[in-house]
């Protein structure tokens, strides 16, 4: 019998494993690493991540921050999670 808090934990470790993972587009190009997750509290659905340690090609984008300055990525933009996140570059520009 699986019980909520296995599942919980279960989810607990796949958002922690997502942290640090390394941004690409599917053409290779870096954006920086995953420093956070944004999600709606209500439904859970994952809204954006927020990229730390942007490469200058990322800085050189005008994409969407947050209030403080941060650069946000939509996570609908995701296309495959493994060693990387891998993003639809199309998606965000």
């Amino acid at each position: 019998m699986i019980n909520k808090k296995d599942i919980d934990d279960e989810n607990k470790k796949f958002s922690k494993d997502l942290l640090g993972k390394t941004i690409v587009s599917k053409t290779g190009k870096k954006y920086g690493e995953v420093g956070d997750i944004i999600f709606e509290t209500r439904s859970g659905e994952l809204i954006h991540m927020v990229v730390s340690n942007p490469t200058p090609y990322t800085e050189n984008l005008e994409l969407e921050k947050d209030k403080q300055g941060r650069v946000l990525i939509p996570f609908s933009a995701v296309m495959a999670m493994g060693d990387f996140m891998v993003i639809a570059e199309e998606d965000i520009i």
